[in-house]
C-alpha cells in the first residue's frame, strides 16, 4: 500500500489558531471554493457517512467550532482531513512529487540523508506522526499531520548550507538526492516568508 505527502507554506500559528475561531466567514468561503471537494469526499466515504461519519463539511464546521466531534473514533479521518482543507485554503500548496506517491520507510531514507548533510533540524518522518493536528481535533490513523515551524527552517538552511561550506557532503543516490532537493526548496521557500514554516500530511 501507498501513502502520498502533501506539503503546506503557511503560518503554523495562524493555521492553528482557525481552529476553534468560530468564522463563519471562512466556513462560507470553504463551501463556495471547495464545494466540488466537498461533494467529491462525501462520495468517496458515502459507506462511511451513511453509517454515521460526518459529512466533509460538517466535519470542517466542528474543526471551525471547535466541535462537537463525533464520539465514534473510526471517523475521526474526517476531521483530520477537514484541518488539511483548512490549510490548503490558509497556505501555498509545494511540489512535493518525490514522495507522491510513496512506499515503506521511504520517510525514514530521506532523513537519514538530511543527516548525512547535517541536516537535522527538521524531519520529513515528523509529518507521519500522530500527534500533529491541533487540539480539540481528534487523531486518527489518516490522515497524518506534522509541522516545521519558520525558526527550525532557517536552522536547517543554515545546517545545509554550512554543510556545503565545510564541504562534507555525502554521495547521495539519484533518487534521494532529488526528495532532500525538495526539502531544500520548501526550506527556501519558508525563509522567504516571515513567520511562515511548513506543514505536511500523509494520507
Amino acid at each position: 500500500m501507498s501513502s502520498s505527502l502533501s506539503v503546506y507554506l503557511l503560518d503554523p500559528k495562524e493555521a492553528r489558531a482557525r481552529v476553534g475561531s468560530r468564522d463563519a466567514q471562512l466556513l462560507q468561503v470553504i463551501r463556495d471554493t471547495f464545494g466540488d471537494d466537498l461533494a467529491s469526499d462525501d462520495s468517496w466515504f458515502s459507506s462511511e457517512i451513511a453509517n454515521g461519519a460526518p459529512t466533509a463539511y460538517e466535519a470542517l464546521h466542528a474543526v471551525v467550532y471547535g466541535g462537537p466531534f463525533q464520539k465514534n473514533r473510526q471517523y475521526a479521518f474526517q476531521y483530520g482531513y477537514a484541518y488539511k482543507r483548512l490549510c490548503s485554503l490558509t497556505g501555498s500548496f509545494l511540489d512535493s512529487s518525490c514522495f507522491c506517491p510513496f512506499r515503506g520507510d521511504w520517510l525514514e531514507a530521506v532523513d537519514e540523508a538530511l543527516r548525512a548533510l547535517r541536516i537535522t533540524a527538521v524531519s520529513v518522518a515528523e509529518f507521519g506522526y500522530y500527534d500533529g493536528v491541533p487540539a480539540p481535533v481528534p487523531h486518527s490513523d489518516l490522515p497524518r499531520c506534522g509541522e516545521w515551524t519558520h525558526e527550525r527552517c532557517l536552522e536547517a538552511l543554515e545546517q545545509f548550507e554550512q554543510t556545503k561550506r565545510d564541504g562534507h557532503a555525502s554521495p547521495l543516490e539519484p533518487e534521494v538526492l532529488d526528495a532532500v532537493m525538495d526539502v531544500i526548496s520548501w526550506l527556501r521557500h519558508a525563509e522567504s516568508r516571515p513567520g511562515f514554516g511548513v506543514v505536511g500530511f500523509v494520507s
